[in-house]
């Protein structure tokens, strides 16, 4: 299969009324975090993580060890998901920018197809448009159930890049300001937001249970009669860390483990950018700072915990209303979260904690249980499910379907995948995962190239290494054959490194 090629059968084999529930087609739940960094599952080994319904999942699905986003931070990530498009295709660039109308999203394919498809939770659309969904609540409708309360969270989501928007759609503020300037209650007991703390808003008024608890209602409403498409999309454990009292008393500080890359990144092998986030990481902990670091970590485990609890009970409802048997699961992240790893914290970056993100599909009657050690990219998201589904895809996409290792995790995928951030900016950047190794290219830095498989950890770069010089060469090339940078992105750079 090549290259944005057209995926699935034709619509009408799809109608959206059956006569058996066995032969009509299958339902998909697409559920979501955010900043959710692979290695922090207990399925995946993680002795920290208090992750229980999401490893009950992964023992009945195939999981992929090896899964990326498509760009390290949120829009551009959710806009690749949803349209299997790279970013340099889709052209949202970034967190500001509305994604062009002219894509279309999965749910425009499945809603095509007969289903009634439904979003519920974080999706960073950025202006009003609802990308083909059916039936959409987000932010503003979470505001509108708190009524009164939102004054608090006008503070906590409002702090350092909280993802969530504040406001989600930038264009209502602009005219007039900020409506909460001078009037927020803050939310802050346990030290500054770049630490965490624990949230003083029940925990039945956090974003997470209002989420749960509307795809519940999805599920009720609309789960019997007709096939869905539903994402169900939580904000956690993205930062401000703010976890509700019950989730943050599971971690003590004192009992979190800095990782083996706290301080011992060699920091005239890396690109400039790196090297002034490890040192000068304010307002996040910094090399300096280890005790913060380690009440940092615990908080993002009592985030994960909280979601993990949230999304147990959508996966509880799938079985109690009897639909789990005729419908396809996948869970994953728009993209990780360093936690510290080399010293830096948050995502922009193609280390294995940014860059990286958990992925786990069940299949009825086509998954295979086991673990998938193949690159795989979220851009394969949009036709593995239309395929699972026989959905028709009448556009082109980037990447291929994943069914084949869904049926068996041991198949072999001989594919790269390939990642992009901050284009159009002096500070762009390409990645290229290819076997073992992952090279990223800087438009305005020097290149890094690691040996996954000898340096998990990411520590040496060998893109200075003679030694490896045509490694880094055919890497170079593949990364170009994809995408070239052109115009803006190579303004000005010298014609060596071009």
């Amino acid at each position: 299969m090549t290259r944005r090629q057209l995926f699935g059968l034709a619509a009408a084999a799809c109608a959206p009324r059956l006569s058996s529930a066995a032969s009509r087609p299958k339902n998909v739940l697409l559920i979501m975090s955010d900043q959710h960094k692979r290695s922090c599952l207990g399925a995946a080994g993680d002795l920290v993580a208090r992750t229980p319904n999401l490893d009950a999942l992964a023992r009945s699905s195939v999981r992929f060890s090896s899964a990326y986003c498509a760009n390290p931070v949120c829009t551009p990530s959710r806009a690749s998901l949803l349209t299997g498009l790279y970013t340099h295709n889709h052209q949202a660039w970034n967190n500001a920018t509305p994604w062009p109308p002219v894509h279309k999203t999965i749910a425009h394919y499945f809603s095509a197809a007969g289903y009634m498809t439904g979003l519920v939770g974080k999706m960073h659309f950025v202006d009003a448009q609802t990308h083909g969904f059916d039936y959409h609540l987000d932010f503003n409708d979470w505001y509108q159930f708190l009524g009164p309360k939102t004054k608090l969270y006008a503070e906590e989501l409002s702090r350092a890049n909280s993802g969530s928007g504040m406001p989600q759609i930038d264009d209502l503020w602009r005219d007039f300001g900020d409506p909460w300037k001078g009037d927020r209650e803050l939310d802050d007991r346990q030290g500054p937001v770049a630490v965490g703390g624990i949230s003083k808003i029940p925990e039945q008024d956090h974003f997470e249970s209002f989420v749960a608890r509307e795809s519940v209602r999805f599920l009720k409403n609309f789960g019997r009669d007709r096939p869905f498409f539903l994402i169900t999309s939580f904000l956690k454990p993205h930062d401000p860390f703010m976890p509700a009292a019950r989730f943050a008393n599971m971690f003590r500080a004192e009992d979190m483990r800095l990782p083996a890359s706290w301080g011992k990144v060699d920091l005239n092998k890396v690109p400039k950018e790196v090297r002034n986030a490890i040192e000068h990481n304010a307002p996040t902990p910094e090399l300096s700072n280890p005790d913060a670091a380690r009440r940092r970590i615990a908080y993002y485990y009592a985030s994960l915990a909280q979601m993990d609890d949230c999304a147990g009970k959508v996966l509880a409802a799938l079985r109690d209303l009897g639909l789990e048997d005729n419908t396809i699961v996948l869970y994953t992240s728009d993209h990780g979260e360093m936690l510290g790893e080399h010293g830096m914290w948050q995502k922009f970056e193609f280390y294995e904690g940014s860059c990286g993100v958990p992925l786990m599909v069940r299949a009825p009657h086509v998954t295979q249980p086991g673990v998938c050690d193949a690159p795989v990219s979220l851009v394969s998201v949009l036709p593995t499910l239309a395929e699972l589904a026989e959905v028709s895809v009448p556009a082109p996409v980037d990447e291929t379907s994943f069914v084949p290792q869904l049926r068996d995790p041991k198949a072999a995928r001989n594919r790269p995948v390939f990642a992009e951030y901050n284009l159009h900016s002096p500070g762009a950047k390409y990645m290229i995962r290819d076997g073992r190794y992952k090279y990223s290219y800087w438009v305005h830095d020097v290149a890094e190239l690691y040996d996954l498989e000898r340096d998990p950890e990411e520590r040496n770069n060998l893109a200075l290494d003679t030694n490896h010089s045509s490694v880094t060469e055919r890497l170079r090339q593949k990364l170009f054959a994809w995408h070239q940078p052109t115009g803006q992105e190579t303004a000005g750079l010298p014609s060596s490194r071009k």
